[in-house]
């Protein structure tokens, strides 16, 4: 099995007495995308930015195609950084903002043209490296920033959310593109995004950041379909939680005073079906409650249903009025079972 590409070995980095990450370590394989996901604060962009030199570790390692590049200021460790605002020059076209960085490493001015028409090959721009950065659209200046990035044939591509001031529609576009230049391209890259869907659309593996460290590292199918704790099968959508004992084949909502420790059902809510009052589903989970919010999807409806003090949320087809009593049926092979943390 070949060495990885990127390594970052118990990676801490503190401010003060606040530590952000927390002995994380990553490899990362050449050609591979790996996306750093995670709610706001959790240390996602710390780790980006410790890989790229902006920040320094207080503890820990980090390596590119086994250099050690820990205290290796930014512009000489060979990564090349895409942000969040994407942070073009208003004042250049998009020639210019293309070779911005080939110009600052000295580039020969031939080399710098010849890469320019690269890029904007390569990017679908071909046309615009006269045009001025504010008559582009967001969808354009995201290439533009992409092509400054690629210009300089980086190490490692560090992505910093750089999807999130797009256009729903936009983004999905957008997407599919960048992933498919990826991987033509071959290039390494890391990509922060707290979006869960961009994640799974994006990546080659997924890590799930938590409090400064990763709860869950492995491909988009591994996260989302075999979760490793409570809080990744939340955050990948499964943030229905109910307490449940096991009763013969069926689980069922634990009665007052009944024999067993409980354990905690995490389920998605398009993973629930109604079913008749009457019936009972061999297997898997039967939760009777009543409707106490309903809200339009467009092509279904959500319900926030009541069940014994519990709130979960269903999807169906239906329309149902809130105060509608209902039966919902979780099979088994949509719980995600937990130990109920002490």
């Amino acid at each position: 099995m070949p060495a990885p590409y990127l390594v970052a070995e118990n990676v801490s980095v503190a401010y003060g007495p606040v530590r952000v990450l927390d002995r994380v370590s990553l490899d990362v394989a050449r050609g591979e995308l790996v996306a750093l996901l995670g709610s706001s604060g959790c240390g996602k962009t710390t780790l980006l930015r410790a890989i790229a030199g902006f920040v320094r570790p207080t503890d820990g390692r980090i390596a590119v195609d086994g250099r050690d590049i820990t205290h290796t200021p930014p512009e000489a460790r060979g990564t090349a950084m895409m942000f969040q605002s994407y942070a073009l020059w208003p004042h250049m076209d998009v020639a210019a903002n293309i070779g911005y960085g080939l110009r600052m490493r000295g580039a020969a001015r031939d080399e710098i043209a010849r890469r320019v028409d690269e890029m904007l090959k390569l990017l679908k721009l071909e046309g615009y490296g006269g045009r001025a950065i504010s008559a582009l659209s967001g969808g354009q200046k995201q290439r533009v920033a992409l092509g400054r990035a690629l210009a300089v044939d980086p190490s490692v591509l560090l992505l910093d959310e750089p999807m999130s001031n797009l256009d729903y529609r936009v983004r999905l576009e957008l997407r599919h593109e960048l992933r498919a230049l990826q991987k033509r391209v071959g290039i390494t890259a890391i990509y922060v995004t707290h979006d869960r869907e961009e994640a799974l659309t994006l990546a080659d593996r997924i890590a799930v950041i938590d409090a400064g460290r990763i709860a869950q590292l492995g491909t988009p199918d591994e996260v989302f379909h075999r979760p490793s704790s409570p809080f990744v099968a939340g955050f990948m959508g499964a943030d229905n939680a109910v307490d449940v004992v096991r009763a013969g084949e069926r689980w069922t909502r634990p009665p007052p005073g009944a024999a067993g420790a409980p354990v905690r059902a995490h389920f998605r809510a398009d993973r629930a079906r109604v079913v008749g009052a009457g019936e009972t589903p061999a297997g898997g989970l039967v939760l009777d409650g009543v409707v106490s919010q309903r809200v339009y999807l467009g092509t279904e409806y959500r319900y926030r249903v009541r069940s014994d003090g519990a709130d979960f949320w269903i999807e169906d087809g239906a329309r149902r009025d809130e105060g509608t009593s209902l039966r919902v049926h979780v099979p088994d092979d949509a719980l995600l079972v937990f130990p109920i943390a002490a």
